[in-house]
C-alpha cells in the first residue's frame, strides 16, 4: 500500500486494493462503491485502473461515521435530537422574532 520510492508513506492517489485494506473490506466491495458514484474516484486513462484520491476516502469515511450516528439518533424516536439530525449547528440557530 505504498507508492514507489517513498518509503512507507502512502501517497496521493490509492488503488482499489488499497483503499480496501485501509476499510478492511474486499476489492469487489470498494469497486462497487466507485461504480455506484458512492465513493469519488477517477480513472487514469478512458479505461485504465481506478484511483482514490487518499482525502477523499477520509473525508468519504467521515460522512459514513455521520450517517451512522445520524440514523442511530433517528433510531431513539422520541430522544432523537432535531437539530443533530437537521445538521444545523445550535450556535447559528437564531430565535425568529
Amino acid at each position: 500500500m505504498t507508492s514507489p520510492g517513498s518509503s512507507g508513506e502512502i501517497g496521493r492517489f490509492l488503488t482499489i486494493a488499497d483503499a480496501a485494506e485501509i476499510l478492511a473490506v474486499d476489492v469487489a466491495t470498494v469497486d462497487d462503491l466507485i461504480r455506484s458514484g458512492e465513493l469519488p474516484a477517477i480513472r487514469v486513462g478512458t479505461s485504465g485502473p481506478w484511483r482514490i484520491e487518499r482525502a477523499q476516502l477520509e473525508v468519504w469515511i467521515e460522512l459514513q461515521y455521520e450517517d451512522a450516528r445520524k440514523h442511530t439518533a433517528f433510531n431513539e424516536g422520541e430522544f432523537a435530537n432535531v437539530f443533530e439530525l437537521s445538521g444545523a449547528r445550535r450556535d447559528r440557530i437564531r430565535p425568529v422574532d
